[in-house]
């Protein structure tokens, strides 16, 4: 294992929390995203993933904050910042506080992108140009769910950053890349133990994700059918990319991806209401983890 992998994986530790919340760009809450990463700090959290598309801007104020926890970009699509302003972010970011910062990069999905088209050579010319501006790839992790994707994280980058997976797709995954690259798959998790609500609130969630292609086609290719993926997703589907329960059921849950093989889980709490931060939930779960 090469020194710059295995430091990551160290200082990611075996779990973090991946949030879009804290990505936001409303400068008036900006103390309050601060303080709510200082505690995710002290809660005993390796890592916070800003979810959505995101950048080192969004980083910086929230590693100022904290003094060692690792924050990356989950993710930062490679169609919307050009190559030289990711390469100059990051080498700011890792003068400022090394170790600190990942770039996550992804190719996100075709329907969200204007003009989307080859976007694994277009990954392929993006890490390119990383290189030529001297980023090195152990910084830098991928949004990989493929077996292509996958072993451009093992050969161009630290590591692999999969969303809405399974821990049978992170055994997958763990075979594919080796035992060196950090595997962090994100895990959503809704605590709530009635099974008529939790499902609920985890199928109002989950629906936007059924639009993208790249996700249901993995669903499929993980054995999952045409139906399991419609009208919201099937409670079969429901319940193997959402961990709800009591606590014991939660914490198995999370534990079957580092059985599978991941080094690392990024939690990200479900909620009825996603426009505020889950703070109570992270404690909770911060809790039933240790």
């Amino acid at each position: 294992m090469s020194d710059t992998k295995a430091s990551l994986r160290e200082s990611v530790g075996r779990y973090g929390v991946w949030s879009v919340q804290l990505r936001a760009d409303d400068p008036s809450g900006a103390a309050e995203r601060a303080e709510a990463a200082a505690e995710l700090e002290q809660l005993g959290y390796g890592a916070l993933w800003l979810g959505g598309n995101t950048s080192a801007a969004h980083a910086a104020p929230l590693i100022a904050a904290t003094s060692r926890l690792v924050v990356g970009t989950s993710i930062q699509s490679i169609w919307e910042h050009e190559v030289a302003e990711t390469a100059a972010s990051f080498a700011e970011l890792e003068v400022a506080h090394p170790g600190r910062f990942v770039l996550g990069l992804g190719v996100s999905h075709g329907p969200r992108v204007k003009e989307y088209s080859r976007p694994y050579s277009t990954m392929v010319d993006y890490l390119d140009g990383l290189d030529r501006a001297g980023m090195r790839s152990g910084h830098r992790v991928l949004a990989a769910l493929g077996p292509k994707m996958l072993d451009l994280s093992r050969d161009r980058a630290a590591g692999a950053i999969p969303y809405l997976v399974t821990p049978e797709h992170t055994a997958q995954a763990r075979e594919r890349l080796g035992a060196a690259p950090l595997l962090a798959p994100e895990f959503k998790v809704v605590l709530d133990s009635d099974p008529a609500r939790a499902r609920a609130t985890a199928r109002a969630y989950l629906g936007r994700y059924l639009a993208l292609p790249n996700y249901t086609k993995n669903f499929l290719n993980l054995g999952f059918t045409d139906a399991d993926v419609a009208d919201g997703g099937s409670d079969r589907l429901i319940d193997a990319v959402f961990a709800w329960g009591d606590d014991d059921t939660v914490r198995t849950r999370i534990d079957a991806f580092l059985d599978a093989g991941a080094d690392h889980v990024a939690l990200q709490v479900v909620e009825d209401d996603m426009s505020r931060a889950p703070r109570e939930g992270w404690r909770r779960l911060a809790s039933l983890l240790t």
